[in-house]
């Protein structure tokens, strides 16, 4: 494919109001940043937002900035992380790569960290089998990049394509969402069970940009995350060890590519422990997941191969791995994970089915800064909280640090609506075409959950899941004391404090 360091848009819609853009620089092509440290400097304040030539997710090109302070609202008012690191007494940039200042930023100045030239080329190499897994979100964006309406679901258009562009299997990651309910809920469970003696209240930990916020600013609450691995770490894991087991394919051999409504996957799959299945296959070389595109990223890709996305039949996820529940689905909202993983945990708690109210948690959906209520999982009364957005994470965290509020489980999301406003969406122009595009995503998530019923609700429920979990992540291999399910999908997280100066 011919290569251009030349300024691209493809846009849809003017109605949508939608921008999606794609530069490919020398600079993104080899993996560098564009020379020596460099920021993106604002009218007014001056304050800088500082982006490290080596970041793995986001990337600023100096020629373009515009010196607007677009990116100064998203990473201070909105994520309230530019005010708390000062980089001239760091020496780096403090950043967790949420990519909101990539979203917002009109002139393409900031953008993220291109996969997509080297996914490109590597599906045209014959010698890799190649894998996509498909986050939750997608299937209710990726149609607003061809001019479609928020919220209309995509998904089969979107396997469609991603056939298209070459990919061997496509896998839906509400897969490895249910996968993450069913190791989260058992955690809060017996968390709950052990009483004053665990870490509580318990966190999600399926989004990589509010670990590492953790990691940086409240490292001692770091034995309160779940140390359940993210969803499509999940599935990239079992993908490399339980598939291509059972499918008589070299894991060597295999390629995952994730599509993701956010920037911060690509710092997240770089993190060093995320190579589980190679340390299960004994070469630790082999990633748990190579590569990420963000929704972004996979429109310039059909757009590139000239695909008439709209004109797609729709086509079916590939079902090796089974499909995920309505549970699975609602992780791309805010307090979508809370809601999932309450109806698991009421099951493991009283062996029954989750009563309506739970499979419709009114409380925690929306989007206010912070939901809060109280829940009844048999004899317990469990005190939960959901919040959205960096800077309402810093004022939740520190009321909880004050002890002036007090909850038993927490979802956090970093970025404002949960992943349907990541980083990596499709672009809108304007604070009322954000709330709208974000609003439509949400109710079309909980659209398709809803159609697929109460029975498809819980990830407990899940057939497919099940006979993997019975099959592979419930045994032990042979000289091994830990479950694969412990070795594949837990991890650990690390103070990253003293970066802060």
């Amino acid at each position: 494919m011919k290569e251009t360091t030349s300024r691209r848009r493809f846009l849809g819609t003017a109605g949508a109001g939608i921008l999606l853009s794609g530069i490919r620089t020398g600079a993104q092509e080899r993996g560098g940043g564009p020379g020596p440290h460099r920021y993106g400097q604002q009218e007014g304040n001056g304050k800088p937002v500082t982006i490290d030539p080596d970041d793995p997710a986001v990337v600023f090109s100096e020629s373009l900035c515009q010196k607007c302070d677009h990116c100064e609202k998203a990473c201070g008012r909105m994520m309230g992380i530019m005010d708390r690191c000062d980089p001239k007494k760091t020496g780096k940039a403090i950043c967790i790569h949420c990519g909101q200042c990539s979203a917002i930023c009109p002139h393409e100045a900031v953008t993220e960290r291109f996969h997509y030239p080297t996914v490109e080329r590597l599906l045209a190499d014959s010698q890799w089998i190649t894998v996509a897994l498909v986050s939750p979100s997608t299937r209710v964006s990726l149609g607003e990049s061809f001019g479609m309406e928020h919220g209309v679901n995509v998904e089969g258009k979107t396997v469609a394509a991603l056939k298209a562009l070459g990919f061997d299997y496509v896998f839906d990651v509400t897969f490895g969402a249910d996968m993450t309910i069913m190791e989260e809920a058992a955690e809060l469970v017996g968390r709950l069970r052990h009483g004053e003696t665990s870490e509580m209240p318990m966190f999600t930990s399926c989004c990589p940009a509010w670990v590492k916020l953790a990691e940086y600013w409240y490292p001692e609450l770091l034995p309160n995350l779940s140390s359940a691995k993210s969803p499509i770490l999940m599935q990239g894991s079992v993908v490399k060890t339980w598939f291509a087991r059972k499918s008589g394919i070299d894991p060597a051999k295999i390629k995952v590519a994730a599509v993701a409504p956010c920037t911060v996957k690509k710092f997240e799959i770089s993190r060093p422990e995320m190579n589980a299945a190679g340390r299960f296959g004994s070469n630790p070389d082999i990633r748990d997941v190579d590569f990420s595109l963000t929704n972004r990223e996979l429109g310039q890709m059909i757009s590139d191969a000239r695909i008439d996305f709209s004109a797609l039949d729709e086509v079916p996820f590939d079902t090796a791995m089974g499909r995920g529940s309505g549970a699975g689905i609602i992780f791309g909202n805010t307090g979508g994970v809370m809601e999932a993983a309450l109806r698991t945990a009421y099951h493991l708690e009283t062996g029954q089915d989750p009563p309506e109210d739970l499979l419709r948690f009114e409380p925690i959906r929306g989007f206010d800064a912070v939901r809060e209520a109280e829940v009844k999982l048999g004899n317990r009364t469990v005190r939960i909280a959901a919040v959205s957005g960096g800077a309402n994470i810093f004022t939740l965290l520190e009321k909880i640090r004050a002890r002036e509020v007090f909850y038993d489980f927490v979802e956090v999301m970093a970025c404002p609506g949960g992943c349907i406003g990541g980083g990596g969406q499709p672009k809108t122009r304007g604070r009322a075409a954000g709330q709208a595009a974000r609003t439509g995503r949400n109710a079309g998530l909980y659209a398709i959950a809803d159609r697929l019923g109460n029975s498809e609700a819980s990830s407990y429920k899940n057939q497919a899941l099940a006979a993997v979990y019975n099959e592979f992540l419930s045994r032990t291999e042979s000289g091994e004391e830990e479950t694969n399910a412990h070795r594949l999908l837990h991890t650990a997280f690390t103070s990253r404090a003293a970066d802060l100066g």
